[in-house]
This record gives structure tokens, C-alpha cells and sequence, in this order.
């Protein structure tokens, strides 16, 4: 969808400004977020959209660029968006998780401004509350190299994102009900390719009148395709008949360019992959997003879009590209291991990827998180880290550290599993600023489970199936292991990861799987600077107040409002901004006078 031309306008206002005054550029997006009527399995169904899409847009920036976000909540109930990967370098308030930010209420708007600092590569964002990310509100996140930062590879003939995710013809309100209950997601009722249903490739399996994504390309030519796992709880293989698919970039970071023929993808991961379009032309090829680890009774769960070739006259034909290792989670993990950092390339910087040599670091904190299935507490289904299950305070934790109001949280997450029954608790991880904490991830589930840490990227140093000891450190890549925001861990194994926590701020570490996540999978944590600048944690002028603090709050204002105390814009440079709208707002006044008298 095209940007209104007052968008249009106002943006290059924006840009106008910022290159005149030797800033970095902003960029302005005006969302409505709403439901929308579609049919992607055939069924009519309400959908979240944004601006009447879905997928919803694109935000397409560079590096170190300014994003404003307006986003007004035409929902029957609150909302808040999460912009997944996006490091929000020192400002958690833009997070748009429920630890750090107030709903927006029904019928409200609320202003999202971060830069998107020292970053590139690809990303998602979604909607973080009450199961919403089920019923879509999703889209992608393109953040492009600066152009004195060389790409380590050729410049592609062309830009595709593909979003795959699992996907069920019952409400969000139904499926989080069911969760609720102790009730199984069960088996997807499809998997979406862009939001749309799968190819006809089986008479049995798909019904007819399905639409489905095609994608269009010209023979010869290289496209850089993004492709993200938007779902909410299926591990998902990605594959292209007879294409091969050279990964080169994961979550921020450059790789090891290495071919696959086909790449597990595991919820909220994101990759990019080069594809060469070199088969016969004469022929369309299928696109699959196919369920891993389950059993047979699961393929009518099979996403199929179409690669079609520009001169094409021959529909795709023939069985689904085969999958290897179908049933051999040691294939995964082995291809997750063959995921390597490519440590000579430049990213947002012109210094290599390789030149912060984190295998030297000395480690301050070690905390072994376990995950449990679904069990009763109080009589309610919950799910837990180190056995408490998250529960949300009425009054988000950065407004409660903001205004020093105790009892809200306590910084007493266990660094281990006690010896205690599970319980509900509000109890976050107590981060030490410049400290580099090791995690492992001990998945005692039966499903492959997938953790974020929002604001960082984090080193995947080490998996292996079984219970993690302190040997198995002695298996660790300490040089090459890839930094991304989202990794997985195997039923019955572990994952090691190291994080630099120098970001000051209140940062969610969570399950991507949204039952796991919303049964209460999830910690925060806080790393205080002990020295620090009251510009880099300011509360926005805009802040929304709830809980403890609803009094603060003023009466809404649905139209767009530039926050003067944003975290990357100086006092100073607004208000010569907004002298010079106010200027060109007399300039029109006074053409418009000429013309009304001519």
C-alpha cells in the first residue's frame, strides 16, 4: 500500500530537516490497526490488519535512522507492538511489551519513536498482548546497510519478504481460552505463506478456490529472499524445488554464506537467503513450509506458494520437494551448529563482525533457565522458567523504577531450578550493566521451544541433546557462533548463550512459542547504569499510565504527537523543526490568499 501523500510529504519534511541539519533521518509511519475479514483457509475469518493489510506493512530503513511510529488501536481490546530483534539501544520504553509499556485502550493511539542504532539486517514486528499475534498484526522489518558499509556479497536483482506461520480458523479469544484450559493448540488447520493459503498441490488435501502467493521472478537473475516464521508455535523446514538457498544473513548478523537445500526455521526466527533462479524457466517451481517433528497426520498442515518464472507456461508438478532428516532432530541440530558467523564482514560498522572477540570475555553472571510443560498452580494452567511462571503487574516495571514505587517486582529470579513447588511470581533477573551473563536453556518440554531476549543480540555458543553439565562448556564455539535475538532449543537438550548486557533498561527474555509465553514463560531483565545520563532512560512525553499510576493519565489525543523529549531528539532541534512547519505553514497560508484573489 502506497503512503498517503501528507505521509509522503511530512516524511521528506522530516528528512529535509534532518540532512540540513546534519542529523540522522527520520521516518514517519501512520497505522490503524483493525480487523479485517479474510479467508485464508477458504473460511471467512476477522484477521488483525494494518491499514486494512495483512501481512501489514513493511518498514523499510538504514542504519541509524529515526522510526515514529503512530499507531491507533481500532481493536475491541488493548494492544501493543513489539518490534522483534529491534535493539532499542538504551530506551525499553519503546519495547512495546507489558513489562514496559501500558496498553494502548481500545480506541486510543500511541506513538512508537526508536532509532535503529549500529543495526542491520532483518526482523518482525507483532502484536505482544492477550494471544493477538494469532490472529496476525504482523509484518517485516528491513534495516539496510549505510552505504560507506559494504553488503558482504552482490547487490540481488530483487527484495522478497516471505512471512510462514501456522495458522488455526479459531479466534485468538478462542485459542487463548483453550490454552487456558490446558487444552492443546493441536494441529495447525494450515500453514500461511504471506498470509495466504496453500497452493493446490493435492486434490485430497487442499479444498479448491484457496488463493494462494505467488512470487514472480526472471530467469537468471538473484534474489535476496527474507523469510520469517511469524507463527505461533510450529516449527516450520523452508524449501524450493530444485533451488538452492545460500544463507547470508540471520537476525542482524552476517554468516558463513553456505548452501542448504532446505533450512529449519523455528518460531521468530528470521533468515536471509540468496536464490539464484537457474532451473528451467519453462516451469513453475512449489515453495514449502512444512511442520517439523511431527507425525504423518500433520500434512494437510503443509504451506505451498508458487516460484513462477517469468516466461513460464508449465504449472508446478510432481511431489513436494523431499524433506532430509524428517524425523532426525540430530539433522536439525546439526544444521543449526553449521550456522556460523561470518566474522570478516563489516555490519553496521566498517569494523569486521569479528573484531568483538566475545570468546575473551570474562563471564560475570550464569543462569540456567529450565522450562517445564504446562502444569496446574493455584488451580490454573501455568508454564515456568526455573519454576515461576511470569505473572504481569498492573503497573509496568519501568514505570514503577521511574517512580520508585516498591513491591511492584523483586530481583530475586533464581540463577537455578530451587528445590520448591512452582509458583506465580513477578521476579526478574538482576543484570549487571557491562556484565557478560551466560544463559542455558534446559528444555524439559516435548517440543522444540524457541527463546527472545528483546534489545540485544546474544552469541549461540553451544546445543546438544541431553542435560547440560559444566563440562559442556568445553564443546562452545567461542569464535564464530552467530549473534541473533532468537534461538531454539531441542526437546530434551540445551542451548548456551552469552550476552553482553551493556544496554541499560528493563529487556523481556521470553518463549516465542506463544502458549509457552502466554502461561507465563517469561523473566525480565533489569540492568541499571550506575552512572547514568537521564537522557538515555527519560520517561516519553507521551507515556501511557495504568495500575498504580492511572491518575497521571490525561485525556488522549488521537492525533500524531512528535514527542519533544524523545530519546534521539535534542530540545533544540525540535523546536527549529517546528518553526519550520510553522513557517511553511504561513508560506501556503499566504500562496493559498494569492490564489484565492487571482
Amino acid at each position: 500500500m502506497m503512503p498517503s501523500l501528507s505521509s509522503w510529504f511530512f516524511t521528506t519534511l522530516l528528512c529535509f530537516f534532518d540532512v540540513a541539519f546534519a542529523g540522522d533521518p527520520f521516518v514517519f509511519y501512520d497505522w490503524t490497526v483493525s480487523y479485517i475479514s479474510v479467508s485464508p483457509l477458504g473460511l471467512k475469518q476477522k484477521v488483525i490488519g494494518i491499514n486494512g493489510q495483512f501481512p501489514g506493512p513493511i518498514l523499510n530503513v538504514t542504519t541509524n535512522w529515526n522510526v515514529v511510529v503512530n499507531v491507533k488501536n481500532n481493536l475491541d481490546e488493548p494492544l501493543l507492538m513489539t518490534w522483534d530483534g529491534i535493539q532499542h539501544r538504551k530506551n525499553s520504553w519503546q519495547d512495546g511489551v507489558s513489562g514496559t509499556n501500558c496498553p494502548i485502550p481500545a480506541g486510543w493511539n500511541w506513538t512508537y519513536e526508536f532509532q535503529v542504532k549500529d543495526q542491520i539486517g532483518s526482523f518482525f514486528y507483532f502484536p505482544s498482548l492477550n494471544f493477538q499475534r494469532a490472529a496476525g498484526g504482523y509484518g517485516g522489518v528491513i534495516i539496510n546497510n549505510r552505504e560507506v558499509i559494504p553488503v558482504p556479497f552482490g547487490l540481488p536483482d530483487g527484495d522478497i519478504t516471505i512471512f510462514l506461520g501456522d495458522w488455526y480458523t479459531k479466534s485468538h479469544k478462542e485459542l487463548r481460552k483453550d490454552v487456558e484450559n490446558g487444552v492443546d493448540l493441536g494441529i495447525p488447520d494450515g500453514v500461511l505463506i504471506n498470509g495466504l493459503g496453500p497452493y493446490r498441490y493435492d486434490d485430497n488435501l487442499v479444498p479448491n478456490g484457496i488463493s494462494y502467493q505467488i512470487i514472480n521472478v526472471e530467469p537468471g537473475k538473484t534474489y535476496r529472499l527474507r523469510v520469517h516464521n511469524v507463527g505461533i508455535s510450529t516449527s516450520l523446514n523452508f524449501r524450493i524445488q530444485n533451488h538452492n538457498l545460500l544463507l547470508v544473513e540471520t537476525e542482524g548478523s552476517y554468516t558463513v554464506q553456505q548452501n542448504y537445500t532446505n533450512m529449519d526455521i523455528h518460531v521468530g526466527q528470521s533468515y536471509s537467503f540468496l536464490v539464484t533462479m537457474d532451473q528451467n524457466p519453462n516451469t513453475d517451481y512449489y515453495i514449502v513450509a512444512s511442520p517439523r517433528f511431527v507425525n504423518s497426520s500433520w500434512a494437510r498442515a503443509t504451506g505451498v506458494a508458487i516460484l513462477h518464472y517469468s516466461n513460464s507456461q508449465t504449472p508446478a508438478s510432481g511431489p513436494l520437494p523431499s524433506l532430509s532428516g524428517e524425523d532426525d532432530p540430530a539433522f536439525s541440530i546439526n544444521q543449526a551448529r553449521s550456522i556460523r558467523w561470518n566474522v570478516s564482514a563489516g555490519a553496521a560498522r566498517p569494523n569486521p563482525q569479528g573484531s568483538f572477540k566475545y570468546g575473551e570475555i570474562t563471564v560475570t553472571d550464569v543462569y540456567v533457565i529450565l522450562n517445564r510443560p504446562p502444569e496446574l498452580i493455584n488451580g490454573k494452567w501455568r508454564t515456568t522458567l526455573n519454576g515461576i511462571s511470569y505473572v504481569p503487574p498492573s503497573t509496568p516495571l519501568t514505570l514503577a523504577q521511574q517512580f520508585k514505587i516498591l513491591g511492584v517486582y523483586k530481583l530475586d529470579f533464581p540463577n537455578r531450578l530451587m528445590n520448591r513447588p512452582p509458583k506465580v511470581d513477578t521476579s526478574l533477573i538482576n543484570g549487571t550493566y557491562r556484565g557478560f551473563m551466560e544463559i542455558i536453556f534446559q528444555n524439559n518440554d516435548t517440543t522444540v521451544q524457541t527463546y527472545h531476549m528483546d534489545g540485544y543480540a546474544f552469541f549461540v555458543v553451544g546445543m546438544d541433546f541431553g542435560e547440560w553439565t559444566e563440562n559442556s562448556r568445553g564443546t562452545y564455539n567461542k569464535w564464530d557462533g552467530v549473534a541473533r535475538c532468537t534461538t531454539q532449543v531441542f526437546p530434551g537438550a540445551w542451548t548456551a548463550i552469552l550476552v553482553s548486557l551493556d544496554s541499560a533498561g528493563i529487556w523481556n527474555l521470553r518463549a516465542e512459542n506463544l502458549n509457552s509465553w502466554y502461561l507465563g514463560q517469561e523473566v525480565y531483565v533489569q540492568v541499571v547504569n550506575p552512572e547514568k545520563d537521564d537522557d538515555e532512560n527519560s520517561l516519553p512525553d507521551n507515556a501511557i499510565y495504568c495500575g498504580l499510576l492511572s491518575s497521571l493519565q490525561k485525556d488522549q489525543s488521537h492525533k500524531f504527537q512528535f514527542s519533544v523529549g524523545s530519546s534521539f531528539c535534542s530540545n533544540s532541534r525540535v523546536m527549529l523543526f517546528m518553526l519550520f512547519l510553522a513557517l511553511l505553514e504561513s508560506l501556503f497560508g499566504i500562496w493559498s490568499v494569492v490564489l484565492k484573489v487571482n
